[in-house]
C-alpha cells in the first residue's frame, strides 16, 4: 500500500506542475523517475518511449502508466494515471462548469504567456539530455537531425510514423546491440481481447444510452490516434461535431493547453458539454473511455516489448527509433512550442534565464512554474 501512495504522489506532484505537453512531459518523467529516484535506467526509459510511439493513445500519460505498473503492477499503473491526470481533470472541469468567466483576463492570459516559456525551457533541456544519452555516433545523430528536419517539412501523423518505421529498419540492420537475449516474448492476451470486443462492440450500443455513446465516441478516438496530444484535437472536433460550437469547443482546447497534464484531459471538458442531462457523470466517463484504449495495449504489449527490445537486433531498432524521437522532440521544440511562446528578446532572454535555473542551479520545477505564472501575469 505505501509503495501505490509514493507511486500516487509522485505523479500527483506531476500532474500539478507538468506544462507544455507530451514533449515536455517526457522531460519531467525523465528528470524524476530516471536522474533523481532512479526508478529505471535511460535504457529502460528509452524503451518505454519507443513502445509508446508504436502504441496508439495518449503518448506521455502511456509512458507514465507503463512507469507504474512496472513499479507495482495494474495497481501501480493505475495510481500513477490517476494521480498525473487528476489535477488536470479537477481543472477542466471547474473551467467546464464555470465556463469563459476567465480565459479572457489579462491576467490569464499572461499566465498562459509565461507557462508557455517555461514549456520551452522543459522541451530543450529534455531534447538536449535525450541528445546526450541516444545520440553517440554519426548514423544515430543523422537519424536525429534528418528526422527533425523532414517533421519541420513535412508535418504530420503519417510522416512521424514513417520516419520511425524507417528509423527501426535502419537500427535494426545498422545498430545491433552488444548482446542477444533470447528470452521468450510473452504478450498478456486479455487487454488485447478486451480492447478488440470495444473497439468493434461499442458502436452497436450506442442506440441504447447517451452515455453508452459518449463512451463509444471518446474510446474509439483514443484508439485512433497517435502520438497523443495536438493529433487528438481533429478527432474530438469531429466526434462532438453538432453537440458544442465551435467557440466552445476552442476554449476547452484553450484551457487545455494551459493546464498542466495530458493534453487528452480535453475530453474531460467536452464530455461535460455533450452530456446535458449527467454533465459531470459525463465527463468522468469521457475522460476514462479516452485513455482507456492505451492503457490495454500498454498492458498487453509491454512484457513482450521488454523481452523482444532485449534481442541485438530488435535494441538496434530501439536505438533507432530513440534516435528518430530526439529529433522528434526537436521539431517539437520549435512547433509549436518555441513559436508559439517566444514573440520578443524579452521573452528568449527569460528562457534562457530558465533554462539556466533548472541546468545550472538545479531549481525545482515547482518553483519554476511559480516564478513564470508570476513573471507572465507581471511583464506578459
Amino acid at each position: 500500500m505505501n509503495k501505490l501512495l509514493n507511486i500516487f504522489w509522485q505523479f500527483f506532484l506531476l500532474g500539478w506542475t507538468s506544462f507544455g505537453g507530451p514533449a515536455a512531459h517526457l522531460g519531467y518523467f525523465r528528470t524524476n523517475f530516471v536522474e533523481k529516484k532512479k526508478w529505471l535506467t535511460d535504457v529502460e526509459y528509452s524503451q518505454l518511449i519507443a513502445l509508446s510511439q508504436f502504441l496508439p493513445g495518449p503518448g506521455s500519460s502511456q509512458v507514465g502508466f507503463a512507469l507504474g505498473y512496472q513499479r507495482a503492477g495494474l495497481l501501480g499503473g493505475l495510481a500513477a494515471f490517476v494521480g498525473f491526470t487528476l489535477p488536470s481533470f479537477a481543472i477542466l472541469l471547474a473551467v467546464a462548469m464555470s465556463s469563459q468567466l476567465f480565459l479572457s483576463a489579462d491576467w490569464y492570459q499572461g499566465l498562459i504567456a509565461g507557462l508557455k516559456l517555461l514549456a520551452v525551457v522543459v522541451v530543450a533541456d529534455a531534447t538536449l539530455q535525450m541528445f546526450r544519452s541516444f545520440c553517440k555516433s554519426q548514423l544515430t545523430i543523422g537519424l536525429c537531425v534528418i528526422s527533425a528536419a523532414l517533421l519541420l517539412l513535412f508535418p504530420g501523423v503519417v510522416v512521424q510514423m514513417a520516419i520511425l518505421i524507417v528509423a527501426a529498419m535502419i537500427g535494426y540492420y545498422w545498430l545491433p546491440g552488444d548482446s542477444d537475449s533470447q528470452q521468450k516474448a510473452r504478450f498478456v492476451i486479455w487487454p488485447l481481447v478486451l480492447f478488440a470486443v470495444l473497439l468493434v462492440g461499442l458502436p452497436f450500443l450506442v442506440s441504447f444510452s447517451p452515455m453508452a455513446r459518449v463512451i463509444s465516441d471518446f474510446f474509439q478516438a483514443g484508439s485512433m490516434v497517435f502520438g497523443g496530444g495536438h493529433v487528438v484535437l481533429p478527432l474530438l472536433q469531429s466526434t462532438t461535431e453538432g453537440l458544442i460550437s465551435t467557440d466552445t469547443f476552442l476554449t476547452g482546447y484553450a484551457a487545455a493547453q494551459a493546464v498542466p497534464g495530458p493534453m487528452f484531459t480535453l475530453a474531460t471538458y467536452l464530455g461535460y458539454f455533450v452530456s446535458e442531462s449527467s454533465p459531470v457523470l459525463g465527463a468522468t466517463v469521457a475522460t476514462m473511455a479516452i485513455f482507456l484504449p492505451g492503457f490495454l495495449l500498454v498492458i498487453g504489449v509491454l512484457p513482450a516489448w521488454q523481452a523482444l527490445a532485449g534481442r541485438a537486433k530488435i535494441a538496434g531498432a530501439v536505438a533507432g527509433i530513440n534516435a528518430s524521437v530526439v529529433g522528434l522532440l526537436l521539431s517539437a521544440l520549435y512547433s509549436p512550442v518555441f513559436i508559439s511562446a517566444v514573440h520578443s528578446g524579452l521573452e528568449m532572454a527569460l528562457v534562457l534565464i530558465g533554462a539556466f535555473l533548472l541546468r545550472g542551479m538545479k531549481l525545482s520545477v515547482f518553483w519554476l512554474v511559480l516564478l513564470f505564472i508570476g513573471v507572465g501575469i507581471l511583464l506578459l
